[in-house]
């Protein structure tokens, strides 16, 4: 196995370490192009009045969930700007879905690619700016929002095939 391409669950390895401890992209080159996808969720946790703002379309700042849905497409496809060893990646679809329920909103995000490397990073960040555009947008009428947890749910495709929380 290539020392610069390993899978860290196969060698105990951090891929974005050298030898020397530097960080660094990991070299995906000779890696198969495969279909990869990854789903993530997370949640922001706020108070029953501000629920009802979102879900009677009453929030200042426009249509909440629409925004925040936009907010995950963009931030899964400039994942690679934020994250610094992530790889610019191009990414065949892209989900965000939002589930409102008495004290909050559960979010879910699935990206896929056909490429050389996962996309777990794009469904992470994907929940994540969406939730972050949900505190912003109503932010006004409930700074005590909380967000999380966020996780990784299921992710496959590549070397080390399919792996999913429940299992």
């Amino acid at each position: 196995m290539d020392e610069q391409s390993g899978d860290a669950a196969e060698t105990g390895r951090l891929t974005h370490f050298d030898d020397a401890g530097r960080a660094r992209m990991v070299d995906v080159g000779d890696k198969a192009a495969t279909r990869r996808v990854a789903v993530a969720s997370g949640r922001v946790e706020m108070l029953p009045e501000t629920v009802a703002l979102i879900r009677e379309g009453r929030a200042a700042k426009g249509d909440v969930l629409a925004v925040a849905q936009v907010a995950a497409i963009m931030a899964a496809k400039r994942t690679h700007e934020l994250v610094p060893m992530c790889h610019p990646l191009l990414l065949t679809r892209i989900e965000a879905n939002f589930e409102l329920d008495a004290t909050g909103v559960a979010i879910a995000a699935r990206v896929e690619t056909r490429g050389q490397t996962g996309v777990e990073m794009e469904a992470l960040t994907a929940v994540s700016v969406a939730a972050l555009t949900i505190y912003d947008m109503v932010k006004a009428v409930d700074r005590g929002m909380t967000i999380g947890p966020i996780q990784l749910d299921q992710k496959e495709g590549g070397r080390s095939g399919r792996w999913s929380r429940e299992s």
